[in-house]
């Protein structure tokens, strides 16, 4: 097989959808079938001699960039995109032998076959959760992929599922192939976690973590309650920890985190870098993940990766990520969740097993077995 993947979500730092295509990356050029790789970008395609290294840019890049602006501009979007599109396409001229796969939805014009990644579909399900101009730009792009893909990949069987019946797609065309977490998310000694948590005056066991955006799907208003409704004594003693993005419409979140600041059992530590935020992982007493929709829910993993009892939401495709490793719950039940919260900071019996089975759990799951699967999708594109 000859194939082209799609580098323009690598940016660094890396967060979902760029690592997901990070972590492919390195392992494509390592399949024995992929007898040529190229990597393609805004700027151009790249065959590099160490194929395990894409290339990658800690700066937004150009076409991200007009990507954003142009969001921002409805009544110039299609004018835009064509030209995006044309540019695009003639980069692309005489590699109708070979497969171009998109690990982020967007599909060029191309002669050959094409596989794109569908992560989710909120932007249809639940649009109210986005700023109007993204889901404005991701629809229309996103229907064209549709007519362009030869297959598609999702990450999870429920959004293979919600893929199939949302846009009557068939279902034999769609392949869910699991992400996985990084080998950096492991159980730390205190010893290990001490210079970081140090910097943040937490402990080791001594606070609940919660990793994501803040935005509306990931339905912190919930947690929150639940977690301001637990005995003063037991939030001061471990506080709830939250790490990740300021997202969009997260104003009357960020108060809320704000007060409970001040109050003493908050602790919002924006975002951090790759380096530290395994090491928050495996510090942490309890996870907690009360999002409304996710395509996966790769924090989940990455908490169980790191030997620490997990409590999640049983919403989307949750239950296929946690299994039987996690305690799951209705994400509206905020009274559930605030007994399942005490129960893990209190009961170190049902933590400690919670903590055993999520290990074993993340075994199931690698980035090289994702690269495999993804590449036997490769193949039965170019049969078909």
């Amino acid at each position: 097989m000859k194939v082209i993947f799609c580098t323009e979500p690598i940016r660094f730092p890396l967060t979902g959808v760029g690592r997901y295509a990070y972590e492919l990356a390195c392992r494509l050029g390592q399949i024995q079938e992929i007898e040529a790789l190229k990597f393609f970008s805004g700027s151009g395609m790249q065959e590099l001699p160490d194929r395990s290294r894409p290339p990658a840019t800690e700066a937004e890049s150009s076409v991200g960039g007009l990507k954003r602006a142009l969001m921002r501009m409805p009544l110039l979007v299609d004018t835009v995109s064509s030209l995006l599109d044309t540019c695009r396409a003639h980069q692309l001229r005489g590699y109708g032998g070979w497969l171009y796969h998109s690990p982020n939805y967007y599909l060029p014009r191309f002669k050959g076959a094409c596989v794109a990644t569908f992560h989710d579909l909120s932007v249809f399900t639940l649009p109210e959760c986005h700023p109007p101009e993204l889901v404005r730009f991701m629809q229309q792009q996103l229907k064209k992929t549709l007519e362009r893909a030869r297959f598609l990949l999702t990450d999870s069987e429920y959004t293979r599922q919600e893929l199939a019946d949302f846009f009557s797609w068939p279902l034999d065309r769609i392949r869910a192939v699991p992400l996985a977490s990084s080998g950096d998310f492991r159980p730390r000694t205190p010893q290990q976690t001490l210079p970081l948590l140090s910097r943040h005056s937490l402990l080791h066991g001594g606070y609940c973590l919660y990793t994501g955006t803040i935005e509306p799907r990931k339905n912190l208003d919930v947690l929150l309650n639940a977690y301001g409704g637990l005995p003063e004594s037991l939030r001061q003693r471990c506080p709830l920890v939250l790490a990740g993005y300021r997202g969009w419409s997260s104003e009357a979140v960020h108060a809320r985190i704000e007060r409970g600041a001040r109050e003493g059992w908050v602790r919002y530590l924006g975002y951090l870098p790759d380096a530290e935020l395994p090491l928050l992982f495996s510090g942490a007493r309890l996870f907690a993940f009360p999002s409304l929709y996710e395509g996966f829910g790769l924090p989940v993993l990455e908490a169980m990766a790191s030997g620490v009892a997990v409590i999640c939401s049983r919403s989307s495709s949750l239950p296929e990520v946690a299994g039987e490793a996690a305690v799951l719950f209705d994400p509206s039940d905020v009274d559930a969740l605030r007994e399942l919260l005490k129960r893990g900071m209190e009961d170190e019996d049902w933590r400690s097993e919670a903590a055993a089975r999520g290990l074993l759990r993340a075994q199931e799951f690698s980035w090289e077995r994702c690269a495999q699967q993804t590449a036997a999708v490769y193949a039965e594109a170019i049969a078909s």
